[in-house]
């Protein structure tokens, strides 16, 4: 076996931990990624600007997180990426308040999910649903980020096509009327040695 056959299998030996791990969790759908894969787009970034209230009100979105080409190269740093669903059923699509407070657990999830990475990988980062809501306001811009390991920066925020990585990844966007797919975007690096 040579050096890049045995790291490869060790790194799926990591990946099948977490998996094992992650079962325990509501999970809609998952997919192991190269970071490689992710799409970004200018037109992403364009309808934070034009559309999102939360736009220039937080650490955890543009233009705090950087430009597009700075949100690429971050994200093309890492070796590997996971993302992966959950669902809200009872949604009121028309209501984008009511929608949004029902990613409360969602965000459990993934702060759950991100320290199974974190007790595997030396370097991880996650992104999640819309703009961080830790704090009920933001220091941005007038002092550093109260919670900088804990916040979860907006996958769109990056820039990224979320709905484009999800097709290429063969995950369902669109699950039915009232129901809302929340997504997270988990990038890491630097495998741990196995206990």
């Amino acid at each position: 076996m040579s050096g890049m056959q045995a790291k490869e299998q060790a790194g799926d030996m990591a990946e099948k931990r977490i998996e094992e791990k992650i079962a325990q969790f509501p999970i809609c759908e998952y997919a192991f990624i190269r970071p490689e894969e992710i799409p970004f787009s200018e037109k992403v970034r364009y309808i934070c600007r034009t559309e999102c209230p939360r736009y220039g009100t937080s650490w955890a979105c543009p233009p705090a997180v950087g430009t597009l080409e700075e949100c690429r190269e971050r994200c093309l740093a890492f070796e590997k990426g996971f993302i992966f669903t959950t669902v809200s059923e009872g949604a009121d699509l028309e209501n984008m308040d009511a929608m949004l407070a029902m990613r409360g657990g969602h965000e459990k999830i993934t702060r759950r999910i991100v320290e199974i990475f974190r007790e595997n990988y030396e370097e991880v980062q996650a992104f999640s649903t819309e703009s961080c809501a830790i704090c009920e306001t933001c220091s941005y811009p007038d002092a550093p980020c109260r919670h900088p390991d804990y916040m979860l920066p907006s996958v769109e925020g990056q820039g990224i096509l979320v709905t484009e990585l999800a097709e290429r990844n063969g995950m369902t966007f669109l699950n039915g009327s009232n129901v809302v797919t929340w997504f997270s975007l988990i990038l890491y690096a630097g495998e741990k040695a196995a206990l």
